[in-house]
């Protein structure tokens, strides 16, 4: 006679240990006590994307007083901040809330099964240092891994890419030896990474050129926000941060619904502030003239105005063309001319994947992710006890994030008082029109539409981008919905019975 060894069981499991996770288990552990979690983080430290990025410059893209913790005031002095300072931000509150015990490092989820008769999801694990394979078993399944493949970005191909003699680097995978000192580079791509990095680069390469297809909006902000450190002096961190929060979700809801509502009024002023910062006679319209409205993707924050000042001082250069062929040299152009370089950057986007790529079934029936439709913005249909965690497009990313880890803590208790196991949504209109889960024109996006769930025409399947709408939606309103089918576990039922 065998016997098979336990799988340990736990009440919850985070996927991923960077902005997300690490919020989600805060709140666990402070709304739910009671509950057993972990976090399955497949690389060997905390921070996601924080630690994962390790190109020059790398920094946030909004400011730290909405993209932090509502629950952890941003104590520094820059309000657009540099990885380092993030990264010591999320583990001080790994290290505050006591979390570290419950990350488990190098453990990347390959599967989960969920079995209806047992009530739970089965998960298949590698260990990612070692190549082991071990299971666990859980309640319910969280993912807060983002939708960013991690071990690959995203690079289209080249003509002639194996001709040319210099390096090629994408900055998701940044060497930590590579000298640019003195060098030709040329960053491909016009996006955050690439205006984040020329900057950056430009004071010590010889010379850097962003080598665009099509222009992107690119504005000038504070690195400091001075009004949120002067009130820290004298309100202190906790009630000067709550305030500059609160400003800066309204000046950024504000910014975003004037975009909307008055393109080409917005599209005037990001060309006069534009032509402001560049050299005289700069060809704006052709570098800087997106062909889309502000806010159909988002808009790149330099802080300080550094891109414009490096184009000034003639450290940096835009050129707008298209690739015929990568050369020997460098870059050649649709339009004939040839960009030599030593370096090429690929700042050329990522991919995305949702659940980390882990594969999903349910009762041995696959999850197919396109053929689900999303349920306030964090379940999927017909899936039960699995949430996600994924922010806004059109502002902080983690302002929704805090808004849907409270409410995955208020339907834990909800559950826990009415003595439920198990949670479904589930669409009273089959035949509901949906739409893509993203609407939004960024190329990451709109490569990756036929690999997301989709979303409804109506609440709560809707995938709302409105944080004032979030707070109703997920804080203030009721958990229960016609929707949202509760039940108890068909094991407690037959014992009971």
């Amino acid at each position: 006679m065998t016997t098979s060894t336990p799988v340990e069981h736990l009440d919850v499991v985070i996927i991923g240990a960077g902005i997300s996770g690490i919020g989600a288990a805060r709140y666990l552990k402070t709304e739910n006590p009671g509950k057993t979690f972990a976090i399955l983080e497949a690389r060997g430290t905390s921070g996601g994307t924080w630690d994962l990025f390790r190109y020059p410059g790398i920094r946030s893209d909004s400011d730290l007083h909405t993209f932090g913790y509502e629950f952890k005031p941003w104590r520094d002095k820059q309000s657009i901040a540099d990885a380092p300072r993030i990264l010591s931000y999320l583990r001080e509150t790994v290290a505050e809330n006591g979390l570290e015990p419950s990350i488990r490092y190098h453990h990347k989820l390959l599967s989960a099964a969920w079995s209806s008769d047992e009530s739970h999801w089965l998960l298949e694990i590698e260990r990612t240092d070692t190549g082991e394979r071990t299971r666990l078993s859980a309640g319910w399944l969280f993912n807060a891994g983002g939708y960013y493949r991690y071990d690959e970005g995203f690079t289209p191909r080249f003509e002639g890419r194996d001709r040319f003699t210099g390096t090629i680097v994408h900055p998701q995978h940044w060497p930590e030896d590579l000298d640019y000192a003195g060098k030709r580079v040329v960053v491909i791509g016009s996006g955050a990474t690439a205006v984040t990095l020329i900057p950056a680069m430009a004071g010590t390469a010889a010379h850097v050129t962003m080598l665009q297809r099509t222009p992107t909006y690119v504005m000038p902000v504070p690195r400091e926000d001075k009004l949120a450190n002067g009130l820290r002096k004298i309100l202190g961190d906790e009630r000067a941060y709550a305030l500059t929060r609160r400003k800066n979700i309204r000046k950024g809801l504000a910014v975003w619904q004037f975009c909307q509502k008055f393109p080409k009024t917005a599209r005037g002023l990001i060309r006069y502030v534009n032509k402001k910062q560049l050299p005289k006679d700069y060809p704006v319209d052709e570098h800087f003239n997106p062909p889309y409205d502000p806010w159909d993707q988002r808009l790149c924050a330099v802080p300080g105005g550094d891109l414009f000042a490096a184009i000034r001082k003639g450290q940096a250069d835009v050129v707008t063309d298209k690739i015929k062929t990568f050369t020997e040299k460098g870059v050649l152009l649709e339009s004939g001319r040839e960009l030599e370089a030593d370096i090429i950057v690929t700042a050329t986007g990522l991919n995305l994947q949702v659940f980390g790529g882990a594969k999903l079934s349910v009762d041995g029936k696959p999850v197919i992710l396109p053929e689900t439709v999303a349920y306030k913005g964090m379940m999927l249909s017909d899936v039960p006890n699995a949430a996600f965690a994924i922010g806004y497009t059109n502002s902080s990313w983690t302002l929704k994030i805090g808004l849907l880890c409270e409410h995955f803590c208020r339907l834990l208790s909800h559950m826990d008082t009415h003595g439920y196991d198990v949670c479904r949504p589930v669409l009273a209109d089959p035949d509901m029109p949906t739409r893509p889960f993203l609407d939004f024109a960024a190329g990451y996006v709109q490569r990756a539409l036929d690999q997301l769930p989709r979303q409804g025409d109506r609440l709560p399947w809707l995938t709302s981008m409105s944080y004032h709408s979030d707070i109703k939606l997920l804080r203030a309103d009721d958990i229960t919905d016609p929707e949202l089918h509760f039940s108890r576990a068909q094991v407690r039922e037959a014992v009971s019975s």
